[in-house]
């Protein structure tokens, strides 16, 4: 199995951590998915130590696999510069090096909705996909990834637009149905006016919706009326782990 042609991904989130080792041919785990739940508080040491423990059920008898680790954050040049449902400890952090320090091995550290789309681009609903495409994750927030012609632009954090006063996510989240108790209709109604909002500005070629809530997709996707087509993502709840492993071996750390 330890072969150019198989990497770890980890996705780091704001109540659990998971990792597996990816089959990048194929697009698919080739281990079992390893979980253990995000430290309490979430602080950066607490998570590197998990994150180590995943790795080390991974790697038995595995050798040595690029290791990709996607994280709830902007991140750029190996800096975590925001923190979504995590401590903010992490603002500011080399956080690539920190993972590389501790863990003594080379990482490609990501955003996780970019690990995502990228994970939907290779290997899912993506694929082979012209002009522009918008993943968004509707979970505790809405994570955004924005691919042209397969090339992912990243960081684009399109669940903190301004809508009517708010952050989008605060509204239209999957969390936002939970906390106020909104029927699917109601809750589609926000996201009508979400996915509206995103099509007067990007004019996209296909919405992709990940996230959890994504395998109930027949109980919001048809109550909304919008010009682009908007399918659930392939890969769900493993697209991080995906994309991280992906762009780990696409971009070497």
């Amino acid at each position: 199995m330890g072969s150019a042609q198989h990497a770890i991904g980890i996705d780091i989130g704001g109540t659990g951590i998971k990792g597996g080792i990816v089959d990048l041919t194929r697009g698919e785990l080739v281990s079992d998915r390893v979980k253990l739940a995000t430290p309490e508080g979430g602080r950066p040491r607490d998570v590197v130590e998990t994150t180590r423990e995943i790795l080390t059920t991974l790697r038995k008898d595995q050798g040595t696999l690029p290791i990709g680790i996607c994280f709830p954050a902007v991140v750029k040049n190996g800096y975590t510069l925001s923190a979504a449902n995590i401590s903010e400890k992490w603002i500011g952090l080399a956080a690539e090096q920190l993972f590389e320090e501790h863990l003594s091995t080379p990482i490609h550290f990501v955003n996780d909705a970019d690990a995502a789309g990228y994970a939907e681009t290779r290997f899912g609903a993506a694929k082979g996909v012209p002009g522009v495409v918008i993943l968004t994750t509707l979970g505790t927030g809405i994570g955004s990834a924005l691919i042209h012609d397969g090339v992912l632009v990243p960081n684009t954090e399109l669940g903190h637009l301004q809508l009517d006063g708010h952050d989008a996510e605060s509204q239209a989240a999957y969390s936002a149905m939970e906390r106020e108790n909104l029927s699917w209709e109601k809750w589609a109604a926000r996201l009508q006016r979400y996915y509206d909002h995103l099509e007067v500005l990007f004019s996209p070629d296909l919405f992709i919706v990940g996230g959890g809530v994504s395998k109930k997709q027949e109980d919001f996707i048809p109550l909304l009326e919008l010009r682009t087509p908007i399918v659930p993502a392939v890969h769900r709840n493993n697209a991080g782990i995906l994309g991280a492993a992906a762009l780990a071996v696409t971009f070497p750390g």
